[in-house]
């Protein structure tokens, strides 16, 4: 027995001896770890239905605050999603431009954040002072909370006395009179900066005729409240009220990437009174004339910055080159491409957040599922531009181009994507 015993001996010692120097080698560690990463990849890999994650995840922004300008590579989806990863936190009056909510889809995409700076708002006796990053006066009344109505008249003026007024913008808020007005029995609210009755009736282009009777007479003064009234007798009067579109006004801003906008000021329908006069026979309507229209209620325009700044990457720009686009049309086909597939020629439409390193016959090519950088539907019909359809960007751009022609050209289709985010 103490033979055998020493036989077993003699053999498991050294076995043993061997797993522990294994153990304690120096690169069994990183081996590992080698073999661990290469097994989480395979999976991801097949997961993935053999698509590999590529670069047009990654978008490159370009991100203005606190006086200093960054590039930075993203994956984040939206402006705001970026704000958060780079801890940039958006205080009271702070305004980031385009909004928190817009897409980040293109390479060069540029953010703007503006921080808020005092303000004091001085409104008749009152003085408020408020932060804000507004770029319109009455865009900072608002954000300040306080009520402003159209016919009043709001001016930034530099600050003159620094001690009274404190550092930073002043901004005059000069009110309208509000007159309570009856026209032909309807009443109505009216705002002024006329002095007399005659005057606001003019200010309000009331056309009267020759028959109707004005309490209190034209000459009078107005004041807060003042009651005026227009009547017509003897004949049967009728007034709708219809609303005044907001106008919109367009600003060119180099500051925002092309394509996106921001609103500088938010605009409001107005108000209009359309008095009618009335012809009856037997009590009953038969004929209405349309007598005039009173503004009641100005409508205040909507303000928008529009993007010109143009960034394209030269990747990107010399496939516009191979496929012939015209330098006019890049900005165009940029804004489509980018936001189609993110300039990814073997995209298959659902593919969210990587763009696949080869073509993957997903589905057939004849399906109605869209491919590559334009989301052609079905894939098939880009093979009339060059049979690498598949796989080339510029045969992919060629066909594009003549696709756009529906719309009479990138101009066109530019301005179809963005009324109907598709084309």
């Amino acid at each position: 027995m103490k033979r055998s015993h020493l036989r077993r001996y003699a053999i498991t010692r050294p076995r043993t001896w061997k797993i522990k120097q294994f153990r304690h080698h120096p690169f069994v560690v990183p081996v590992v770890t080698f073999l661990v990463l290469f097994f989480i990849t395979i999976v991801g890999f097949i997961a993935l239905n053999g698509s590999q994650v590529g670069a047009t995840d990654t978008k490159v922004v370009k991100l203005s605050y606190d006086h200093k300008i960054e590039s930075l590579p993203t994956r984040a989806p939206t402006v705001g999603d970026l704000l958060k990863n780079v801890n940039i936190t958006l205080h009271e009056g702070d305004v980031v431009e385009p909004a928190a909510d817009t897409p980040i889809v293109e390479d060069n995409f540029r953010i703007n954040v503006y921080r808020a700076r005092p303000v004091t708002i001085v409104d008749g006796a009152h003085k408020t002072v408020a932060l804000s990053a507004a770029t319109t006066a009455r865009s900072t009344a608002a954000q300040a909370g306080i009520t402003v109505y159209p016919e009043d008249i709001i001016a930034a003026t530099p600050v003159d006395n620094l001690l009274q007024d404190g550092v930073g913008e002043k901004i005059l808020i000069d009110r309208a009179t509000p007159v309570n007005f009856n026209l032909y029995g309807t009443p109505i609210v009216v705002r002024t900066h006329a002095r007399t009755v005659g005057a606001m009736l003019k200010d309000k282009n009331v056309k009267l005729a020759q028959d109707d009777t004005i309490q209190p007479v034209p000459d009078t003064p107005l004041t807060a409240n003042t009651q005026v009234f227009v009547t017509r007798n003897g004949v049967q009067i009728a007034t709708v009220e219809q609303a005044i579109t907001s106008p919109q006004q367009t600003v060119e801003d180099t500051s925002l990437s092309f394509g996106t906008t921001a609103v500088r000021q938010q605009g409001a329908q107005g108000k209009k009174l359309v008095t009618f006069q009335v012809t009856l026979q037997n009590g009953k309507e038969v004929s209405r004339q349309k007598i005039q229209e009173v503004t009641v209620t100005e409508p205040i325009p909507t303000i928008v910055a529009r993007g010109k700044a143009v960034a394209i990457p030269g990747d990107k720009t010399a496939i516009m080159v191979g496929a012939g686009v015209s330098p006019g049309d890049y900005a165009y086909v940029n804004y489509i491409v980018s936001r189609e597939s993110g300039w990814c020629a073997t995209k298959w439409q659902g593919q969210v957040g990587y763009c696949p390193a080869y073509y993957q016959e997903i589905h057939s090519p004849s399906a109605s599922v869209g491919y590559g950088l334009c989301q052609s539907t079905p894939p098939s019909k880009m093979s009339s531009a060059g049979s690498d359809w598949q796989t080339n960007p510029i045969t992919q751009l060629k066909w594009c181009s003549g696709y756009a022609s529906r719309y009479g050209g990138w101009g066109g289709a530019y301005n179809h994507w963005q009324t109907y985010h598709s084309w």
